[in-house]
């Protein structure tokens, strides 16, 4: 993947080469992205883009957020390698725990639905900090083995920044201070820093709704944004969560500085809820009866990695594929190894989701507020008008789904708003964006909801640990 370098970034000015390592750890999908900061040099933004086993991941750009333990407690795969051919029978035969979805474990757990039961248990006597730092571990040794390929002198390079390694680590709108701590506990048992003031001054967090603002930012922002400082809700979508965030152009500011118009939001209806869905259907009515239900998980596997991901018609009937030709039971629509369903119950899998993005970001277009004024207090004061939002970023991988992208353009198009998808990598959007947030940090107003009003968090403390505080995390009930 080439380089990220817009022209309006500036030349680092640190007297010492630094790496800047992000990380996306998505509840599906991960992904790395970094910067060589060398003085006097505009920095950019490059993404890791091979991975062990990397053949069985498509694009390379991301890795499956899975690994595998064994009976003392060991990682023996993660990432592609957790997925590659054969892992099953051996992980069976080795007595192997899978674990994935294990991101979900940290978040918030009051005001929102319950779904603790449909995540995959941790392995015995492991704690989700313990996992987490495991996974990072491995992002670790995946970001230092591609560097060191990938430069001239990559190993020579590796050894100057790999003492001060400074990270930004991303996690969902709304998550603050007990969930920022579980992480940084990750960080600092993974060895990544040590557990010092040094060591956490090292560690910056942004929300993935922040994040892909940058990452909108450097590929292109829809003309009207700077031109006419019209609002813009960026929709992160992704595995576990879709974020929603609203955002300005700061007037009297420079041209890419941008300041929160609303309350930034965290859905739990990413792409695994349709898989959820999907599960609950099968299980529930279709196929409690066939002889095939013991086939259950394999099936929902198949339409996770296929079905779900080509599905864009729900005029036609939509079929997974997860046995061979001998596998047949006409009554419950398997014939040759293929479970057959119709578009309109595959489309309701994902109605969930679709009506929490666009009832979202309906909100957000009809009560955005452009903030007008900042007491030394930081108490915010907006204006009684709405801000006028023209404009929607998807970004993250659930919106290379083209029905859920064609879904929400044809209702938000009804109302007026102009939907687009960035050209460059929208699942690399965080983790390039993490980066970026490092090296500009553009949004300089942020709203944060306390017990009865809005408070403006812009110190310069509170810069140094966000893009996080201040964002509330909100549970859509459909």
């Amino acid at each position: 993947m080439g380089p990220s370098s817009p022209t309006n970034r500036t030349p680092y000015t640190g007297t010492r080469r630094r790496l800047v390592l992000a990380f996306d750890v998505g509840t599906t999908y991960s992904g790395i992205s970094y910067s060589i900061l060398d003085p006097g040099q505009v920095p950019e933004i490059r993404g890791v883009a091979r991975f062990p086993a990397n053949e069985y991941i498509s694009g390379a750009s991301k890795i499956p957020t899975v690994m595998y333990y064994d009976e003392e407690g060991r990682v023996r795969a993660a990432g592609a390698e957790a997925i590659q051919d054969g892992m099953l029978e051996t992980a069976l035969d080795g007595g192997w725990v899978k674990i994935e979805w294990f991101k979900l474990l940290i978040r918030p757990k009051s005001g929102g639905p319950e779904f603790s039961d449909k995540i995959p248990p941790l392995p015995p006597g492991k704690t989700v900090v313990q996992v987490l730092a495991d996974f990072l571990q491995y992002l670790q040794t995946c970001a230092e083995a591609y560097i060191k390929v990938s430069h001239p002198s990559g190993q020579e390079l590796w050894d100057s920044v790999s003492s001060e390694i400074h990270y930004v680590i991303s996690h969902p709108n709304g998550w603050e201070g007990y969930q920022q701590s579980q992480i940084r506990r990750a960080v600092v048992l993974a060895r990544l820093v040590p557990d010092t003031t040094e060591g956490h001054a090292r560690v910056l967090f942004v929300t993935e709704g922040e994040a892909s603002l940058h990452f909108t930012i450097d590929n292109g922002l829809p003309a009207g944004v700077i031109d006419e400082g019209e609002g813009i809700v960026v929709v992160d979508a992704g595995g576990g969560t879709i974020d929603i965030s609203a955002y300005t152009k700061k007037a009297g500011c420079a041209p890419y500085t941008f300041e929160e118009i609303t309350i930034p939001q965290c859905h739990f209806f990413g792409s695994v809820f349709v898989t959820i869905n999907a599960r609950l259907f099968l299980d529930g009515e279709y196929l409690c009866d066939s002889d095939y239900h013991e086939e259950l998980e394999n099936i929902v596997r198949s339409f996770d990695k296929s079905t779900k991901i080509r599905f864009n018609n729900d005029q036609q009937p939509q079929f997974i594929r997860f046995g061979g030709t001998r596998d047949n039971d006409p009554a419950y629509n398997i014939r040759f190894g293929q479970l057959k369903l119709s578009g309109t119950d595959v489309a309701k899998f994902f109605e969930p989701s679709l009506k929490c993005v666009t009832d979202s970001v309906l909100g957000v277009a009809a009560n955005a507020r452009k903030p007008i004024k900042v007491s030394a207090r930081y108490n915010i004061t907006f204006s009684n008008a709405s801000h006028r939002v023209e404009h929607v970023v998807l970004v993250g991988g659930f919106s290379a789904s083209d029905w859920l992208v064609s879904k929400v353009r044809q209702v938000l198009g009804q109302r007026g708003l102009n939907v687009v998808l960035p050209d460059n990598y929208v699942n690399k959007a965080v983790s390039d964006g993490a980066v970026s947030f490092y090296l500009e940090q553009r949004v300089k107003t942020r709203i944060a909801k306390t017990t009865e009003q809005e408070n403006l968090r812009s110190s310069p403390g509170a810069m140094a640990q966000r893009g996080s505080l201040g964002a509330s995390t909100q549970f859509y009930q459909g």
